[in-house]
């Protein structure tokens, strides 16, 4: 059979080529520190397998044998919530230097007698931290503490040290507090103290969901298929001994989420079970989370990382807004003012601001903050 040598050139070309290519990925693959490959992996689990019993299965220890040290609370506040209902348990994480955060928190999103008086709803503020890691300023701290709690009585303390490394420790301190000491709570927000939270919007929309009774509730920023990140010289890096899958369960931000009180037993009850020494806590709640059933939800005003814009129409449907310190008390105010409401509401107020939020929110230029499809709710 004649075969033409053109022809046959070409053949040979896109052999060499498609060989060339696949060896490409193959050492790309390899490369654990090549971010691109390791979202393929983790995407090609996520949505492929979609199975993560198996992580489960390895990361379930007998509590008991696992010589887990039970963390002594210096602070406890056990009688912050009493036996009346709580709409709202906000908890708040903070560090112990960092009170200048949570007086502009008391008075701004974490006012608990605005939310009562504007919106009739029991909102509890609680702030949860470890101790500081230098011994010289722990003491100091701790006075400075003691004081501090006397005064607003809405701190939450346990003696393990206050770092990075140590997240997943305060997050089991925050959901073993509600689960003892305010099971009353019908749902329950943890949130980092460098966020705005608009209080008003997220309490009115709680208020409509407790009138169905709604379980199985998780809100947040959901992240899907996140792949643990291999580099060393990153905060966040996770090595294979400690997390050997190329993907995570589905979990939200740990910046702000909010969960119903069925979910914060059952997410308790699971870590109980596991082994604690992933200290990346959003990712240990997405794994308790995902043992025990429960499935999180996507909110489109719940922010990434970037600030949400200054604007009537972003505040209108606002949840949280990540990475704001100096401008609580303005955002605040503008967030919360009447006019806001007036702006926006109505058949031109709703179509006035589908024009600014797709301007704000539908720019090439990606701020992570809200998605672009925010823009048409």
């Amino acid at each position: 059979m004649f075969i033409n040598s053109r022809r046959l050139r070409r053949c040979k070309l896109l052999q060499v080529s498609v060989t060339c290519f696949a060896v490409s990925l193959m050492l790309m693959w390899a490369q654990e520190e090549n971010d691109f490959v390791n979202h393929i992996k983790s995407y090609s689990y996520r949505y492929l397998v979609n199975r993560y019993n198996f992580v489960n299965d390895s990361l379930t220890i007998v509590r008991e044998k696992s010589g887990a040290r039970n963390y002594k609370y210096l602070i406890s506040n056990k009688d912050k919530c009493g036996e009346e209902d709580v709409l709202l348990l906000l908890f708040v994480k903070t560090s112990p230097e960092n009170r200048g955060r949570r007086d502009t928190i008391r008075k701004t999103w974490g006012n608990e007698d605005y939310i009562h008086d504007k919106y009739g709803a029991n909102m509890k503020v609680m702030f949860a931290l470890g101790v500081d890691k230098d011994p010289v300023k722990r003491q100091m701290f701790q006075e400075q503490l003691e004081i501090e709690n006397k005064m607003y009585n809405d701190l939450v303390q346990q003696d393990f040290l206050d770092t990075f490394h140590n997240l997943t420790l305060k997050f089991l301190l925050q959901f073993g507090w509600v689960n003892t000491y305010c099971p009353n709570a019908k749902f329950i927000m943890t949130a980092d103290d460098d966020i705005f939270v608009h209080t008003p919007n997220l309490v009115s929309y709680l208020k409509s969901l407790d009138l169905i009774d709604v379980q199985d509730f998780w809100i947040g920023r959901v992240h899907r298929g996140s792949p643990p990140i291999r580099k060393k010289d990153s905060k966040y890096y996770v090595s294979r001994e400690m997390y050997q899958w190329s993907s995570y369960p589905d979990y939200t931000a740990g910046a702000a989420y909010v969960v119903s009180q069925d979910v914060a037993a059952k997410v308790y009850e699971a870590s109980q079970t596991l082994n604690t020494s992933l200290y990346i806590d959003d990712v240990f709640m997405g794994i308790c989370a995902n043992k025990m059933g429960v499935v999180p939800r996507h909110h489109l005003f719940f922010s990434g990382e970037g600030k949400a814009p200054y604007h009537q129409c972003i505040y209108n449907r606002m949840m949280t807004s990540h990475g704001h310190l100096d401008d609580l008390h303005y955002l605040w105010k503008q967030a919360t003012d009447p006019k806001v409401r007036a702006l926006t509401s109505g058949f031109w107020g709703s179509a006035y601001c589908k024009l600014v939020n797709i301007m704000l929110l539908c720019r090439i230029r990606y701020d992570d903050t809200y998605p672009c499809s925010a823009a048409w709710f």
